[in-house]
């Protein structure tokens, strides 16, 4: 089963376009655990525990682990995901992006190493950073093209004069990855909440790519109009929305991971998935 079939089951059997990025803070654990990054394994599983029957994918964040020396604790817990729930796809988020033997070697790490079913990548470096990842068939990897900090004004709004029409750079990003560099259908993109309209610009250019948006949460991005601006489904029966057409597949990680401090920690986190998970459902727009 490919990486986009995954995602399609699971967004079905689970009714959710809900992505939890794990984002393992030690000092912000509840007080049983408060600080000790022994405890990142514990932590993150019990999040899973809580919320993968509300989930469209999991995205561990490759960073929150190193800083604490703790992939083995990473290599863990995505063996514990696919225990309790094989039918999850994982994005690793590593954001990785360099050339020949070296993105061999991140490939090898995301795909043999960590299991991870897809791969956060940045295009800077063009296809050959890609392709090594590619070569992995049944993966999947998103493409950073408008991302939700501010800071991404710097480069991706910046117009480019050499190509025909001079497209912003994130639409040059979107064009490429819908067209000339999605050779076995692997790829998507990575569009910020923060920029619905950019969103809906990034949905025009690249109609069947899975989006991969984060934003949704502390980061203040808005949930219906992200849905309204992204997702695309087809008609069934009676003008019920039947299938989504181009899956997407909202993170939310903070706002879920840390809704309670207390003992009740993995209630509230399961309380604020479900109320995430709905409200991103009732965003979709009839058909």
């Amino acid at each position: 089963m490919t990486f986009l079939d995954m995602l399609a089951a699971c967004e079905r059997q689970n009714a959710s376009m809900l992505c939890v990025g794990l984002d393992p803070e030690p000092t912000r654990f509840p007080a049983h655990y408060s600080g000790d990054a022994s405890k990142i394994y514990d932590f993150c599983a019990t999040m899973v525990d809580a919320t993968f029957d509300l989930v469209s994918a999991f995205k561990p964040q490759i960073a929150y682990f190193a800083a604490h020396r703790a992939e083995a604790q990473l290599e863990r817990l995505i063996a514990h995901m696919r225990r309790v729930a094989p039918y999850v796809p994982v994005i690793l988020d590593a954001k990785r992006g360099d050339i020949g033997s070296t993105a061999a070697q991140y490939a090898k790490e995301a795909f043999e190493r960590y299991g991870a079913d897809a791969v956060t990548l940045s295009p800077f470096m063009g296809f050959d950073s890609l392709e090594p990842y590619l070569r992995y068939h049944g993966k999947g990897a998103f493409l950073l093209c408008r991302t939700s900090n501010p800071g991404g004004d710097d480069l991706q709004a910046q117009r480019l004069a050499s190509i025909e029409g001079t497209p912003l750079l994130y639409e040059h990003i979107a064009r490429l990855a819908q067209q000339h560099w999605n050779l076995n259908g692997q790829l998507g993109l990575v569009v910020g909440a923060t920029y619905p309209a950019e969103l809906e610009r990034v949905r025009a250019l690249a109609p069947t790519l899975p989006l991969l948006i984060p934003g949704v949460g502390a980061q203040g991005g808005d949930a219906l109009a992200t849905v309204r601006a992204a997702w695309r489904g087809a008609p069934g029966v009676d003008g019920q929305v039947c299938e989504t057409l181009a899956p997407i597949i909202v993170n939310s990680s903070r706002a879920i991971l840390y809704a309670s401090s207390g003992a009740d920690f993995a209630q509230a986190a399961r309380r604020e998935a479900i109320r995430t998970r709905d409200l991103l459902q009732a965003a979709r727009p009839s058909v």
